[in-house]
């Protein structure tokens, strides 16, 4: 890059005072800054390379300071300013790169002794670009100081290890660096290893463990910017390379990898600096309301079932990939050195096999190295491919991780995977073994997907890799969700998540079709970013992929089937009224066994735990716990281990026992006061919750609860009052008043007329104190509004409206009369996307529609809500009459329009 040079020196020609000086050299800045950003922005459109936008950047701040230096120095009469001291960048602007919002961060090197020329220097200097609106990091220190600091702040020792020389005193520089290489480099390296391998660990721990989250920050999560870095830093600390090129010429990379690397951080660049440049600061969360405009940018294009921002984030996750490749193969190199040392994974996985597992022999061509399976003849994978497969079922059935050098050589050998290993029964067999018989099949697989064989060896997988879908719902890409699928399913099979989800670790060993489920919790989704429903698609997607796998004709059936059904026992679960007998029926009519009733509740229950943290919660699970009992008995020709009525008496029975001691009447009274519904529907904990809750209503006036959830990031508020027709809608109108965004609610009345509804409200606050309080705040506004002391309309009208991210989402609304589901309701099916007060707004439509609400299940998947109404007109009778129909769907679809056009 040429030189740059901003000369400062005509501003002493006006004769100002410092302060003045320095006011006039900000303004200056300022205009620097700004066409430097303009020119570097319409660079990266034109040539989008964004390696080159954040180095032209950091020239740019070069010769700012170098400018500024000079004037300072100058201005403050600073004699022979190259002798004084030197000006250092460190942290990211000594790798001589800025993003458009980064940081700045400066070492002042100053000789032995304080000096007044020197602070005022730096002051001018500093506080010129403070006032030009840059986020600065400063240190002033000695060689002494930088030396001693090094051995005990691992963060220092980095941050000198960067440093980049500016300007000043160039000797004084060389010296620290000639110090810090003898002195504490060729002593550590190490220790060095370790500890910023451990930092990275906890980066990640921080970030996301996942490098496949769905947001990701794409400096310091798994597979970002920051990881090559860390590679980086490595690098130079033990090799003293200046240069990726160097590492290649050290033989820690080949001349491929090294090209991977230098692709990945280019694009990663490309990607931030965008980033910057849309939110105009420091932004490195790839939120969902940048990624559109992101992929914008950068040409995208919608292709093939996908949006242009899913087909970006695809690129964006391969290329998240492609760094942990990198790093896995830059740690074996670390390791044949001996400055780093081997994982304690395979050690972990092993306690999860079986005793016989753990002492299988290995196949003639694989040995055990350092504790990993590693390759003993480096002909194994062109002798036989199907060696590619056998490698992870070898992992699979030792627990022994495989060597970072023979997954280098499978990375090299994945185009020997062709439709003759596809076809190989063997091949086929092994590939079975690492889903079924491994002890931990999840981790398997995932080594599989990372080294890019899962992909070659099923190439509908393979469509599905690294591709996201862009709502708020899923967490995590397609292929990622599947892979905890499998690895949730295992967790229900060996017990380890038998108290999250009893019912489903009971069925687990009596399943007859163990294998369709493992498949299917693989497959399940393999059909996403296609223009057709993915479950219709996938289940004939499977039905090729199973017989190839050797399934037999009866479990490819089975597969199918899940695949095709595999959403329907949570959508019926939380939007279909269990209580109407028609719900149930219909649903026993898809399901027709009992067997396929124990694969679809287990399979839910997997598929729902690995969308992401926070997805499932207790209600989803008496839910489905709920819709399988009331199924069970139809399926099975009545035969049940216990009917519908023994279970309320036994949800009843248990329910008293934990309210002991309670005199005759109260336990009539609590045992009288709700419906078999209530019983059925509302798990055990809540029931006492809610009985804590009636106890302090002494009278039939408004009673609020509030219970906060981290882990799920939810809140309930609960409220008993007396019941009336527009109950719901004032209720939700109050939350929308306080702002407060419903994601569910679940309605009861009790038989003395008192309504008992729990509304599920959007977490705010990640501390407890302050959730909790805002909590109270949203129940006290819901208390005044149902006693009348509250103009709802005027305080929704009033209340803040905050900033919703489902905002950079687009869903098509829909209203859907149906009269065929319930025989007693017409059922009201609501679509649309998410926004605070919605729920209000519809509740309070169905009121002016003169409709009464039987029942209402209220489910939000991400940005879109799902909302489902059981109503009769105010006679009881369902809504026949065409001409009404369309009177309601107009109604709700001018309520489901966006806010603007609805005002």
């Amino acid at each position: 890059m040429s030189a740059l040079v901003y000369d400062f020196q005509d501003l002493l020609q006006l004769n100002l005072d410092l302060l003045p000086l320095r006011n006039a050299a900000t303004i200056r800045v300022k205009d620097i800054l700004q066409t430097a950003r303009t020119t570097a922005e319409a660079q990266l459109h034109a040539d989008g390379k964004g390696t080159r936008c954040a180095e032209y950047l950091a020239h740019v701040q070069d010769a700012i300071v170098q400018g500024l230096y000079q004037l300072a120095c100058k201005a403050v009469g600073l004699q022979d300013l190259e002798k004084q001291f030197s000006v250092i960048a460190v942290g990211g602007y000594g790798r001589a790169t800025l993003a458009p919002g980064s940081d700045v961060d400066l070492l002042f090197l100053v000789p032995s002794g304080k000096s007044a020329s020197i602070d005022k220097v730096v002051e001018f200097l500093l506080y010129a670009l403070w006032d030009a609106r840059q986020k600065v990091g400063h240190a002033t220190r000695t060689v002494e100081d930088c030396i001693a600091l090094v051995k005990t702040d691992n963060t220092i020792m980095t941050s000198i290890l960067e440093a980049r020389f500016i300007c000043g005193n160039s000797a004084l520089f060389a010296n620290m660096i000639h110090r810090y290489r003898t002195g504490v480099v060729k002593k550590s390296a190490k220790q060095f290893v370790t500890e910023k391998l451990a930092e990275r660990d906890q980066r990640h721990a921080r970030y996301g463990e996942s490098r496949y989250s769905v947001e990701p920050d794409i400096k310091d999560g798994k597979g970002g910017l920051r990881d090559l870095h860390t590679l980086f830093w490595i690098a130079k600390f033990l090799f003293d390379a200046n240069s990726t090129e160097e590492l290649a010429d050290r033989g820690v990379f080949s001349k491929e990898e090294l090209r991977r690397f230098k692709k990945a951080e280019d694009f990663l660049w490309v990607v931030r600096c965008h980033l910057h440049f849309v939110s105009k600061r420091g932004e490195d969360k790839l939120s969902f309301d940048r990624q559109s405009e992101i992929a914008e940018r950068l040409g995208y294009k919608a292709h093939g079932g996908l949006k242009h921002v899913e087909r970006f984030m695809r690129h964006y996750f391969l290329v998240a990939k492609d760094v942990g490749n990198l790093t896995r193969i830059f740690c074996a190199s670390l390791e044949a050195k001996h400055l780093k040392d081997a994982p304690s994974l395979s050690r972990m996985m092993t306690k999860f096999l079986p005793i016989g597992k753990r002492a299988a022999g290995l196949s003639k061509d694989f040995k055990l190295e350092a504790g990993r399976i590693a390759l003993a003849d480096q002909n194994a994978f062109a002798r036989s491919p199907v060696n590619l497969i056998r490698i992870f079922k070898e992992s699979g059935a030792t627990g022994a991780e495989i060597h970072p050098d023979a997954l280098q050589e499978v990375r090299l050998n994945l185009r020997k995977i062709d439709e003759t290993v596809r076809r190989s029964a063997d091949a086929n067999k092994l590939f079975l073994d690492c889903l079924l018989e491994s002890g931990d099949p999840e981790t398997v697989l995932r080594a599989m997907n990372e080294a890019g064989v899962l992909g070659r060896f099923l190439p509908e997988f393979g469509k599905i890799v690294a591709m996201m879908q862009f709502n708020m719902y899923h967490h995590f890409t397609v292929d990622e969700h599947l892979l905890r699928t499998v690895g949730v399913l295992r967790a229900l099979e060996d017990g380890t998540l038998a108290a999250d989800h009893p019912l489903a670790a009971q069925l687990f060993p009596t399943l007859t079709s163990r294998c369709a489920l493992l498949v299917a919790g693989l497959l399940h989704d393999i059909a996403k970013g296609r223009a057709e429903d993915h479950s219709i698609a996938g289940e004939r997607v499977v039905l090729d992929i199973c017989p190839r796998l050797g399934l037999s004709a009866a479990d490819t059936d089975t597969v199918a089937w899940l695949v095709r059904y595999h959403l329907l026992m949570s959508e019926t679960a939380q939007m279909r009224d269990l209580n109407d007998f028609k719900t149930i029926l219909d649903f026993t009519q898809v399901v027709q066994s009992p067997e396929r009733l124990k694969l679809l509740l287990i399979l839910t229950v997997a598929d729902i735990r690995a969308v992401g943290p926070g997805v499932w919660n207790g209600w989803k699970g008496q839910l489905l716990r709920t819709l399988y009992a009331e199924a069970e008995p139809i399926l099975t020709g009545g035969h049940t281990a216990i009917g519908r009525k023994e279970r309320v008496a036994e949800a009843q029975q248990l329910y008293l026992q934990n309210l002991l001691p309670l005199s005759e009447d109260e336990m009539a009274r609590a045992k009288h006061r709700h419906y078999d519904a209530y019983w059925l529907n509302v798990p055990l904990e809540q029931q006492i919750r809610h009985h804590a809750l009636i106890s302090r209503a002494a009278t039939r006036d408004v009673t609020t609860d509030v219970k906060s959830d981290a882990f799920a990031a939810v809140t309930e508020v609960t409220i008993y009052a007396p019941d009336h027709p527009r109950l719901l809608a004032t209720i939700t109108g109050a939350c929308a008043a306080a702002n407060a965004n419903i994601i569910g609610a679940q309605i009861f009345t009790t038989t003395d007329g008192m309504a008992l509804d729990t509304i599920l409200l959007q977490r705010e606050f990640a501390e407890e104190v302050d959730e909790k309080r805002r909590a109270l705040r949203v129940a006290e506004t819901i208390t005044k509004a149902l006693r009348g002391q509250l103009r709802l309309k005027d305080a929704m009208a009033q209340a803040k409206k905050p900033e919703y991210r489902a905002q950079a989402f687009s869903v098509e609304p829909r209203v859907i009369i149906d009269n065929t589901s319930s025989n007693k309701h017409t059922v009201i099916e609501i679509n649309g996307l998410d926004r605070v007060g919605l729920l209000h707004h519809l509740t309070d439509a169905l009121f002016q529609l003169n409709l009464n609400i039987a029942s209402a299940h209220i489910t939000t998947f991400g940005e879109k809500i799902i909302d489902v109404f059981y109503v009769t007109d105010l006679t009881g009778a369902k809504i026949e009459n065409e001409s009404r129909h369309a009177k309601i769907t107009t109604a709700l679809m001018q309520v489901l329009a966006p806010v603007a056009e609805a005002a």
